[in-house]
């Protein structure tokens, strides 16, 4: 489990293909505190470190992680923000996040106003995914409160710490981004169907 409350960035050093798999290899400023088989959020998709070396260590992400995520895009020295699982007993400073992304979307605004941002996503609404005003949303893993919620389009206002400590400040209209919709809205959406 996660917070959304992003700990660092980390740079992209190496991708190395392997069947239907990636071998993502992140260079981090805590890479010295980790160990193999722990669970870190990289833009929101929790994945297990299988190697280290200095300070850098590498992730495994399945077909499934890159049909659903924007690790298919990912190059080399792209950041990608960076979460590890939360303490049991600490507090929760953002929202229960699973680690696991329903969708993508893509950025259809960015708009400066005052110090703040505005970002726009727009997402496919077949897979039956829904923001609310006011309710809380994961973009590449981070956590953050919807405004203007639609049908397949909400936004979201971006502070400059967050902007600043986040991958949110390389994004540009057209980025593809990792959603996780809010777990307790999913389950809720689910119950109400049947």
């Amino acid at each position: 489990m996660f917070t959304g409350i992003i700990e660092s960035l980390g740079t992209v050093k190496n991708i190395i293909k392997e069947g239907d798999n990636i071998h993502v290899t992140i260079e981090s400023n805590f890479t010295n505190e980790l160990k193999i088989d722990q669970s870190i959020a990289h833009n929101g998709v929790c994945l297990t470190i299988v190697k280290i070396n200095d300070n850098e260590y590498t992730v495994t992400a399945i077909k499934e992680t890159l049909e659903k995520s924007n690790f298919k895009n990912l190059k080399i020295g792209d950041l990608i923000n960076l979460e590890r699982a939360m303490v049991l007993g600490a507090r929760l400073d953002g929202h229960i996040v699973q680690g696991h992304v329903d969708q993508t979307a893509t950025c259809t605004s960015i708009t400066e106003e005052n110090g703040s941002w505005f970002f726009s996503f727009e997402y496919d609404d077949s897979l039956n995914n829904i923001t609310i005003e006011k309710g809380s949303i994961t973009i590449n893993g981070t956590s953050l409160t919807v405004v203007n919620s639609k049908k397949n389009s909400f936004s979201v206002a971006i502070i400059p710490y967050t902007y600043e400590n986040t991958n949110f400040h390389t994004f540009k209209i057209g980025t593809e981004v990792n959603l996780e919709f809010d777990v307790i809205g999913k389950y809720v959406a689910r119950i109400l169907e049947k």
